[in-house]
């Protein structure tokens, strides 16, 4: 697509995919949100690297193109920071601008907050970037802002939505998904997927 250049690239352990375009200039890093993948930033990317930066966009750990580990506690947000400072090191960079959106935004709340001299800039979308207590775990924080029902909240119990999801097909859960007009958090009740999908998107 227009000249972007995939390739995947070793960092902290795994194999990340990233899309790029733009040999020199700044580095724009943008992170995906869930259940994107870089194809989400394909227009930022061209449009950024017209301008003279050089775009990059991940598939984050366990999406897309990048590696997979098969154990849960692979996944924290200390493991997606170290993936993401080890790419902003093979890309031969001391910092990046950031953007970010969704699960991407969370992401990149942490890198902001745990290694902020990486960091140039960063540009939150979709999340609102909230002072978090230490006391409280995140996930029990969405609990009760949003309820159980908040799809971060849903994935927490390995396999559950996995197979309320394989009852009707990954192709009519990512279009529903991504075509709702709704607003306000993904809530995903719990029961039968094509429940939930009728209560949230139709």
């Amino acid at each position: 697509m227009e000249g972007i250049e995939h390739r995947r690239v070793e960092v902290n352990g795994i194999k990340m995919h990233i899309a790029e375009k733009g040999k020199e200039g700044p580095v724009v890093l943008f992170l995906h949100g869930f259940p994107g993948l870089w194809y989400s930033w394909r227009h930022q990317i061209v449009a950024l690297s017209s301008l003279g930066y050089r775009a990059v966009a991940p598939d984050l750990r366990g999406y897309g193109d990048t590696d997979a580990p098969s154990s849960v506690s692979s996944y924290t947000g200390f493991h997606i920071v170290g993936d993401l400072v080890a790419l902003i090191d093979f890309l031969g960079v001391d910092q990046v601008f950031l953007v970010a959106h969704d699960w991407g935004a969370i992401i990149g709340w942490y890198l902001c907050m745990f290694r902020p001299e990486r960091i140039k800039a960063y540009v939150c979308l979709s999340v609102p970037l909230l002072r978090r207590n230490p006391k409280i775990r995140t996930v029990d924080a969405m609990h009760a802002a949003y309820g159980d029902d908040y799809y971060i909240c849903r994935f927490q119990e390995p396999g559950k939505m996995e197979a309320e999801m394989a009852e009707v097909g990954t192709a009519y859960v990512m279009k529903s998904t991504l075509t709702t007009r709704k607003t306000g958090p993904p809530i995903f009740p719990k029961g039968r997927v094509w429940n939930w999908i009728q209560l949230r998107y139709s």
